[in-house]
């Protein structure tokens, strides 16, 4: 038997279902599977009192402290996280916050390896509650942990030297792998495991009548992720705005709402981009289907569910050469990479809508990402990592 305690701080929530759902998934698929014993540790970084009343907070505080979710348990204990310290002191509260919490739970759930599913601040306190626990830790990295929370000096010295320490290393793609490696990291620990997709939920349909379910008609571009500067949804809109008649829809909610939704007044394009907010998975998976193109204008990936779950669905996609979208679009009915512009996303929109490949060739391209597969990599990763720690 392999128990796993999985820590991420990527975790969904009452108050964010979609916030992290590809670690949701991932740990559904690997607790399903005979032989593995998973509990999560999904932490809440939450200020003082009484700061944690503030609205930003208080959703996050409300959440219980341990809950069943979706067939997981799921432990979410509270580390502080000090306003004005710019994260650097995250990993440190964290680990300080779980150790007697992990202590308590090991005499029931006595884990084999702390599997840190987000590489900051995750990855450093797993390696610390690693060495405190005399277990194996493994991290994953998956974009932006490793080329946003690097731009900090004080944050990017932790994450290299927990890659240094960690005794598995993982990447969600191959670009991400080398720039891990550039980090610091040790190649020979490092494997890619690349993401999973729910075949069944994502799956083409009748295209006219999903748009019709939806109360949309005319060509159709979706867009799925979290509305912040990093997915670049002002570059979609601009770009759609360039072309007539072609409607935008955007799942996902962040702090960039207000300001995206004042863009798209100001620029007359209400009737044709709509912000959907957060939708849940089943809704996406209609958007998804109902849509001629997906487009994602991130400025940086490790490999987006968002691409894999539109290829699922039939519908090509429009993305920069980000993170693992060679790994992607290796077919020209898989979509286009293009420049990171309004203008090179209009014109392949454009393309796809005037001449749009056949969604059972689409879908073929993302058949090979199943969870089964994610989770029998993940399985035998982890195993390794318990044995070569134990010199078994």
């Amino acid at each position: 038997m392999l128990r796993v305690l999985v820590l991420s701080t990527l975790f969904p929530d009452a108050s964010r279902p979609n916030f992290g759902i590809f670690v949701e998934r991932q740990t559904r698929a690997l607790a399903a599977r005979d032989g593995v014993e998973v509990q999560v540790v999904a932490p809440r970084g939450l200020p003082p009192f009484p700061f944690d009343r503030h609205p930003r907070y208080a959703p996050l505080a409300r959440q219980p402290g341990k809950e069943r979710w979706n067939g997981l348990t799921v432990h979410r204990p509270r580390f502080t996280n000090l306003p004005g310290s710019g994260g650097r002191l995250h990993a440190a509260m964290l680990a300080r916050a779980l150790r007697p919490m992990l202590a308590a739970l090991r005499r029931d759930f006595p884990f084999d390896v702390i599997s840190a599913e987000f590489f900051f601040p995750d990855g450093p306190a797993a390696v610390a509650l690693g060495r405190a626990f005399d277990v194996p830790v493994s991290i994953k990295a998956r974009g932006s942990d490793i080329h946003q929370w690097t731009r900090r000096p004080a944050i990017a010295r932790q994450i290299a030297r927990a890659g240094q320490m960690a005794d598995g290393l993982l990447s969600v793609s191959l670009p991400l792998r080398d720039d891990m490696i550039a980090l610091g990291m040790p190649a020979e620990r490092i494997a890619c495991i690349v993401t999973g997709v729910n075949l069944a939920r994502f799956a083409p349909r009748d295209r006219r009548a999903a748009k019709q379910a939806l109360g949309m008609e005319g060509p159709l571009v979706a867009s799925v992720g979290a509305l912040i500067p990093l997915k670049g949804h002002d570059l979609l809109i601009d770009a759609v705005a360039t072309l007539p008649g072609v409607r935008l829809a955007i799942a996902g909610q962040g702090p960039e709402a207000g300001r995206l939704a004042a863009r798209i007044e100001a620029m007359g394009l209400a009737d044709r981009v709509r912000l959907l907010g957060a939708i849940p998975p089943e809704q996406i998976a209609e958007l998804l289907a109902a849509a001629d193109v997906m487009a994602l204008a991130s400025a940086s990936e490790g490999l987006a569910n968002a691409w894999l779950e539109a290829l699922a669905s039939g519908t090509p996609v429009v993305i920069p050469d980000v993170g693992g979208a060679r790994q992607v679009v290796t077919a020209p009915a898989a979509g286009r990479i293009v420049d990171r512009t309004p203008a090179a996303f209009a014109r392949a929109i454009a393309e796809l809508i005037a001449a749009p490949p056949p969604p059972d060739a689409v879908r073929r391209i993302a058949e090979p990402f199943t969870w089964a597969a994610n989770s029998e990599r993940l399985h035998g990763f982890l195993t390794q990592c318990v044995a070569r720690y134990s010199g078994t």
